[in-house]
């Protein structure tokens, strides 16, 4: 059975007709949709990220978690699901790797342009792919390998000669990939044992402990105009995962997935309309390097697995 959350949209389920013309029989379907609209809020989030550098990481990521957290037990509680969980070590690791992902993204996406901190966290599929073989035994095609050093030869092209972007810096949002790659992977051994919503909410717990804790030594009181922004972030995180399982649960996987990589699009383009953050021609080169990258290695994996 698939997942539903309480939080209900007002777009339909069903595909709109479009009016006959030059446009006649191209339909977008509900997945379809709701991928579109996960990315959307995904990068909202980033936006209010940004828009709160000034405030420590950690109390970011208390305010995001914790905002979330509370939804998620909404969610819980609506299905009738208990929030415990059957396997306590993997959800702490599921919980452990995806807040260190968490708090190294949101490092970066406070310190670079937005854009550039979007496309480096974006390598996760290729740590996804590489720890996979070890932690699920799966393969990894000789393109792919292809594929995985252009990518970041894409990253070292971003950083080419930029003073924005020092070499620690980078570093810290390659961690952040592969943190997120190990997480991926927790999930997708936790995919038949947990209810995917309890596999959400420990994540969400452990980063509102974390980012809790850190306050006793790293707190920064907020303006009365940085608590719109702090709510939103677990708003927009909580919509944009809604509408990522929706979109899952309604589409097959390899026609959606490719579509989450709009959200670089939609990094770059609020970084320049809200942060004035207009990537060089080299930065540009990268992106369209990283993306291509990994966007081809994703593919190959869809196409592997729909062959076997």
């Amino acid at each position: 059975t698939g997942v539903q959350t309480p939080f209900r949209f007002a777009m339909s389920a069903t595909s709109p007709r479009i009016k006959p013309g030059l446009l006649s029989g191209i339909r977008i379907s509900s997945g379809i949709r709701h991928m579109l609209l996960a990315t959307f809020w995904f990068s909202l989030m980033y936006v209010m990220v940004k828009s709160l550098a000034h405030l420590p990481t950690f109390e970011l990521v208390f305010f995001r978690c914790g905002v979330a957290t509370v939804l998620g037990l909404i969610a819980l509680r609506t299905q009738h699901v208990s929030p415990r969980g059957s396997n306590p070590r993997l959800l702490f690791l599921r919980g452990l790797f995806g807040t260190l992902g968490l708090v190294t993204f949101f490092y970066t996406v406070q310190r670079m342009p937005m854009g550039t901190a979007v496309t480096i966290q974006y390598l996760s599929p290729v740590f996804t792919a590489i720890l996979g073989m070890f932690i699920l035994r799966e393969t990894v095609k000789p393109v792919q390998w292809l594929c995985f050093a252009l990518a970041f030869a894409g990253v070292l092209l971003i950083k080419g000669f930029s003073t924005d972007i020092t070499w620690s810096l980078l570093a810290v949002g390659i961690a952040s990939a592969f943190f997120s790659g190990l997480a991926y992977n927790t999930i997708r051994v936790l995919r038949e044992k947990e209810h995917p919503l309890v596999v959400v909410l420990h994540f969400q717990l452990f980063g509102t402990l974390v980012g809790g804790l850190a306050l006793f030594f790293d707190w920064e009181t907020p303006a009365w105009s940085d608590w719109l922004p702090l709510i939103l972030m677990g708003v927009f995180t909580q919509l944009g995962q809604d509408n990522l399982t929706r979109s899952l649960q309604q589409e097959q996987v390899a026609r959606v997935s490719l579509l989450n990589y709009l959200g670089v699009i939609y990094a770059l383009l609020f970084g320049w309309l809200i942060f004035g953050e207009w990537p060089s021609t080299t930065d540009f080169l990268g992106i369209a390097v990283v993306l291509g990258s990994v966007l081809f290695s994703v593919w190959m994996g869809v196409r592997a697995r729909g062959q076997a």
